[in-house]
């Protein structure tokens, strides 16, 4: 008897304590069988041997540890002794094992009925009771078991599933079962074994190895050894290679060469894919004997998996990068022509990534483009979530057109798909040189009698280049050759590939944008987003909201804008698109939508959300850039920093804008740079900016006849005290006479330039002391600025808007919710000698009374705040208080005249 079997391991001193599962452990005793089954280094030992020296058991349990070579007459021997030694006391009757081949029934008969006379259960842990055990032992222990009578219980930890019935325990509900799955750390469970190694790791360090370990607890107490001798933990995690450290040693004896020749070949031939099937494996063995071998395996929990419940496998991936290693080592050369085959049977079976993939990694370039150009699925390369996986597959590719031989004879880097498909890699990294000289490459092997696919193919990457290049000709011609190979090709072959249609329509809608042809960049854009919708259409679908909500905002629709921007906010959190595919357009529409509506603080939010996405994400576009500039300044101007408005409008040209900037951005961003100057005071400047543009827009207009530079020279003419010249220019804006009754758009004049139009009509008015007429004009203004919400022209326009609503209470309804920059404690006491406030409105009260000055009734009130109406009655009673009124009109009345509105 070898008295090491008996005793119980030693528990590390460096112990993960793992309560949930001690306390299954002993539950699990109260019932005639505890199963604990996991792979190798997953713990078994170690959890149950603190449970025993925890005392945690019911009563104190036998130990013994089973060696794979024991015959059953010796394992009864074994087990008998275990009983004696661990104070088990059993009949003299039971007898003992006369041979180690085997035991007699009569034998199984008595040791059962001896332990069913016992007044307490006896509990016998079997530590790695394995399938290797004859059948007959298995059996025997089995037949002991059920008919105890409740005298035995039974530990088991196994790597495999053992023999025993299992069936019939669980459907009797006499089986306890602690798996794979529960013996995995957690996040909790490693973070508690680094710190009892002393190492400070960070949350994403910890998540990095536990991404690589996948919780196998002797791999994460390795790497926490290695660490331990490691000057930079954090950079081993980075760094950290299976191939050449402890765990490959451990792998490779505790679960490599335990394993047969033939399944040791089998394991090294398959470890060149992450999904396994027993098809697959034949091909890559050349046997027919995978199915069964697989299925023994997984069972056998030798750190192979069946994926839910399908008939593909996985290797747990440190192993599988160990078996790698140990591949090209044992066989030189083997490894790139098993991708080749393994590419081939998934092309066969219809899995194009993973055929592509594995196409890659053989080397073999022309099929793996091959399959992407000749199944339209080049798109993935742009959109979806293979996207980063197929980029990372072809990084390798040489760009050149040259290459060595790939797997099993394959050819170079050349043809038109491998140049097809480096150009599409270039323009993701925005390589536009690199992109064009690879479309240059394509085009010479592309004729007459291409086929249908590559020739898409280059349309559709030729619409991409346009757009990087932000050349409308171009892209347009590029567009025109896609749609009509579209509507060329069979259906149902484009049903799978939306993605296609959607970077097309996208990419012409940005470009339309870019040259300021609104009509044709709204309609190609919505387009878009109809196209959008299925899965890998995520990024087109955002791009496409962020473009048009730019769209929107230059036509003066702001409530259309901030809907597209949200919408494209909601898709890309939804579809969890990284922040290097956005671009920030949804962030910066909302951010000129909250200035327009003088919400300052979301403005200053949004735009520093769209600078930092703009930093992170692809090359901002020419219509962001002027839009981020002009925003930024008329944000700056509202801040009251004249100078910083000024500097963002000068930076653009300077940041990688095109050196010649269209008409169109080269008025905007005049406009916007009057509007800093007259901040500053400096009419005369402001008037001169506006005069240096000249020119001939893309619709073929004079910039100087611009609604938006007509308005804008107006209001600089006014502030340099020129009224008769500012009045004689509104009067000939695009020969309208009245902006203010014009339906929707006011034939291309935007709301918010009509409106202001209105509004300096107004002022012109105010100054020429004619109020009547400037009552009248500010009405239509602010009738035409309430339903976008715009605010901030009313705000930054001077006091005497503020004088005329006082004058006119019925107008100021029509804009209760103007801002005041005068604080409440600075103005005059009203007339009537009341006091002005009792105390101050709370932010809530004056949204109240916002809504209560636009007429709405309480029910209303409280659905647009998201208020009960009893909610909304105790405010108003609070402000009724405060402002010494008794009713709802005097308390707007009232909060008129000080300014509260």
């Amino acid at each position: 008897m070898l008295t090491a079997r008996f005793a119980v391991p030693a528990v590390p001193k460096l112990l993960v304590h793992r309560p949930e599962l001690l306390k299954r452990l002993t539950a699990g005793v109260q019932g005639p069988l505890t199963l604990i089954n996991g792979p190798a280094g997953s713990g078994k030992t170690v959890l149950t041997a603190h449970w025993v020296a925890g005392g945690l058991a019911p009563r104190p349990p036998v130990w013994l540890t089973v060696e794979p070579d024991d015959a059953p007459g010796a394992f009864w021997a074994y087990v008998l002794e275990a009983f004696h030694r661990g104070g088990v006391v059993l009949p003299a009757g039971v007898g003992t094992p006369t041979r180690a081949e085997g035991v007699t029934r009569s034998f199984l008969v008595r040791l059962a009925e001896g332990l069913a006379g016992r007044p307490q259960p006896a509990v016998l842990v079997l530590d790695q009771f394995d399938t290797a055990q004859p059948p007959a032992m298995t059996e025997g222990l089995d037949y002991v078991l059920r008919h105890a009578s409740g005298g035995l219980r039974i530990v088991l930890t196994s790597r495999t599933d053992s023999l025993l019935p299992l069936h019939r325990y669980r459907a009797a509900d006499e089986i306890a079962e602690i798996r794979h799955a529960d013996l995995r750390f957690t996040d909790e469970d490693a973070r508690a074994l680094l710190d009892e190694h002393r190492l400070e790791i960070s949350p994403a360090g910890v998540g990095l190895l536990m991404e690589r370990t996948e919780g196998w607890a002797a791999g994460v107490r390795l790497c926490a050894l290695a660490m331990q001798r490691s000057a930079d933990p954090e950079a081993f995690l980075r760094q950290f290679a299976a191939d050449r450290t402890t765990i490959a040693d451990y792998l490779l004896k505790e679960v490599l060469d335990t394993q047969p020749p033939s399944t040791q070949d089998l394991l090294l031939r398959v470890c060149v894919t992450d999904r396994i099937h027993p098809d697959l494996a034949d091909e890559l063995t050349g046997r027919d004997d995978a199915a069964r071998t697989l299925a023994g395996l997984a069972r056998d929990n030798a750190f192979l998996e069946q994926i839910d419940a399908s008939a593909w496998y996985r290797l747990h991936p440190l192993f599988a990068e160990v078996l790698r290693a140990h591949l090209r080592q044992r066989h030189p050369g083997l490894e790139p022509r098993l991708h080749g085959r393994a590419a081939r049977w998934l092309a066969r079976t219809g899995r194009l990534t993973e055929a592509v993939l594995q196409g890659a990694a053989a080397g073999d370039w022309p099929f793996a483009a091959a399959q992407l150009v000749d199944h339209l699925a080049i798109g993935r390369l742009f959109t979806g979530l293979e996207a980063e996986q197929l980029g990372r597959a072809f990084a390798g590719m040489p760009m050149d057109g040259a290459g060595e031989t790939g797997a099993e004879g394959a050819e170079g880097a050349t043809g038109v798909a491998p140049a097809l498909v480096a150009a599409a890699c270039r323009l993701v990294e925005q390589d536009l040189p690199g992109c064009e000289a690879a479309l240059r490459r394509a085009d010479s092997y592309l004729g007459p009698d291409s086929a249908p696919a590559a020739t898409l193919g280059r349309a559709f990457l030729g619409v991409l280049a346009g757009r990087l290049a932000e050349n409308p000709e171009a892209t347009e011609r590029a567009a025109a050759d896609a749609d009509r190979l579209f509507r060329a090709l069979p259906p149902p072959l484009l049903a799978g590939r939306p993605e296609l249609r959607a970077l097309v329509l996208a990419g012409l809608g940005a470009v339309e944008l870019g040259a300021g042809r609104l009509d044709r960049a709204e309609s190609a854009l919505t387009a878009a987003v109809a196209a959008c919708g299925e899965p890998g259409t995520e990024y087109p679908h955002c791009d496409a909201l962020g473009s048009l909500a730019l769209v929107a905002f230059r036509r003066g629709r702001l409530r259309q804008a901030a809907a597209h921007a949200r919408a494209s906010l909601a898709v890309a959190e939804q579809s969890a698109l990284p922040p290097e595919r956005r671009t920030g357009a949804d962030h910066l529409v909302l951010a000129g939508v909250a200035v327009e509506q003088d919400d300052l603080p979301a403005a200053r939010r949004h735009l520093d959300l769209a600078l930092a996405a703009t930093a992170a994400g692809p090359r901002p576009e020419l219509a962001a850039v002027v839009a981020a500039a002009v925003i930024g300044a008329r944000l700056a101007v509202s801040e009251g920093d004249g100078e910083a408005a000024l500097a963002a409008l000068r930076a653009v040209g300077t940041a990688g804008a095109p050196v010649r900037l269209p008409a169109w951005a080269v008025d905007e961003l005049a406009v916007a740079e009057s509007a800093a100057h007259l901040a500053r005071g400096d009419a005369a400047a402001a008037l001169q900016v506006l005069d240096a543009v000249d020119g001939v827009d893309e619709a073929g207009v004079l910039d100087g006849d611009r609604p938006e530079h007509v308005v804008a020279r107006a209001r600089a003419l006014l502030a340099a005290g020129r009224a008769a010249q500012a009045s004689e220019a509104l009067a000939g804006l695009a020969g309208l006479a009245d902006l203010a009754a014009l339906p929707g758009d006011g034939e291309g004049v935007a709301t918010p330039v009509r409106a202001r139009a209105c509004l300096l009509r107004a002022e012109i008015a105010a100054a020429g002391g004619d109020t009547e007429e400037a009552r009248r004009r500010l009405g239509e203004a602010l009738g035409l600025a309430r339903p976008e919400e715009l605010r901030r022209m009313f705000t930054e326009s001077g006091p005497w808007v503020r004088r005329i609503l006082r004058g006119d209470p019925h107008l100021a309804r029509l804009h209760g919710r103007l801002s005041s920059d005068t604080p409440v404690h600075a103005r005059p006491a009203p007339a009537d000698g009341q006091p002005v406030v009792v105390e101050p409105l709370s932010a809530r009260e004056t949204e109240v009374l916002r809504k209560a000055a636009q007429l709405l009734s309480t029910e209303e009130i409280a659905a647009e705040l998201y208020l009960s109406p009893n909610t909304v009655k105790t405010h108003l009673k609070s402000i009724y208080r405060k402002l010494c009124v008794t009713r709802r009109s005097e308390a707007v009345h009232r909060a008129q005249d000080l300014g509260l509105l």
